[in-house]
């Protein structure tokens, strides 16, 4: 392993940032960012395709050309070991182009590879640093990691409440709380997920498309999965509980309502991921946005959430957590 520069950190800040491309597009591959640079240019660049292939460094490497002879790959996964029938292993492609130093955000925990990769660079004599922000890296991969970890896609809970909490009126009314410019983001979280899920109640009474209405992201609709005890019918899947997730296509699922469906996945820690949108109204005696969630003490409530991000929308305030959890093994 070789020493570690301000410019490994900023060029992996450019792989990450081509990795969040393929969000909710790339399962059951994960979404890899790549980015090949040489004397101080960048050279190459790629993420993973939808579908999950081609891998991130295979476009890298196809966009540098004989640029990456003597280049540095900057890749947020170990590249793979594994041969399979969609494609070479991208360590073989790495060797094959002669690249000088590859840096590694993350290692891979598939056991097809897991160290594998890396250890064939090293072998060839390339140089090869792994754990370049790292961090980062896991939460561009939540849900390829979350498939490995926990054996279940990621999921993310999505609110729209008033200053006092409610979601409706008391009669039921709830269009809009929020501004359009909260409800553009909204539709810009649903093409990254694979599958977005909403309560009986919610499917019964709004009767709601779940598609997404941005310009130019409109075929990254997710599909549609309804919470009930009983069947419905149509091409929307229907789960009875939420350890059914498990069962579901996909490594990321987003949670849009209602009350109920919200306080069954917290009832359960299935929330991975918490986004509020907050409108500066209040409504007073309405819908609250969450049933019972089996909290037995005030104290069990804390230090179970943790914010990542907060910005304005219009008029309304986003605030993004994350569920605080403990790594495997630490």
């Amino acid at each position: 392993m070789g020493p570690v520069s301000a410019d490994d950190a900023r060029w992996m800040g450019a792989a990450l940032t081509l990795a969040s491309r393929g969000r909710g597009q790339t399962s059951p591959n994960p979404s890899v960012g790549c980015v090949i640079v040489r004397d101080g240019m960048v050279v190459g660049r790629g993420w993973t395709q939808p579908g999950g292939r081609p891998h991130a460094e295979a476009m890298a490497l196809a966009d540098a050309g004989a640029a990456a002879v003597g280049a540095t790959v900057y890749v947020t996964l170990e590249p793979c070991a594994h041969v399979s029938a969609r494609g070479p292993a991208c360590a073989d492609l790495l060797l094959a182009a002669k690249v000088a130093r590859v840096v590694v955000a993350l290692g891979d925990p598939d056991p097809r590879t897991n160290g594998k990769g890396l250890a064939r660079l090293a072998a060839a004599g390339i140089e090869t640093i792994a754990g370049v922000r790292a961090d980062e890296a896991r939460a561009t991969m939540a849900g390829f990691l979350s498939r490995i970890e926990n054996g279940r896609p990621h999921v993310t809970l999505k609110l729209a409440t008033s200053l006092d909490g409610c979601i409706a009126m008391a009669d039921g009314e709830s269009r809009w709380i929020t501004g359009p410019e909260a409800r553009a983001h909204a539709h810009l979280e649903r093409s990254r997920h694979e599958a977005v899920l909403v309560g009986r109640g919610t499917w019964d009474v709004d009767q709601p498309k779940l598609d997404v209405r941005l310009p130019g992201l409109e075929s990254r609709s997710p599909s549609r999965v309804v919470l009930s005890s009983a069947r419905g019918e149509g091409d929307t899947a229907w789960i009875d509980s939420p350890a059914a997730i498990a069962d579901l296509p996909g490594d990321h699922l987003f949670i849009e309502g209602g009350a109920g469906a919200a306080a069954a996945f917290l009832a359960q820690d299935l929330v991975d991921r918490l986004v509020l949108y907050r409108a500066p109204i209040l409504i007073g005696r309405g819908r609250a946005a969450l049933g019972d969630i089996g909290l037995g003490a005030l104290g069990d409530a804390h230090d179970r959430w943790t914010c990542t991000d907060t910005r304005q929308l219009g008029r309304d305030r986003l605030e993004v957590y994350e569920r605080v959890r403990c790594l495997p093994g630490s």
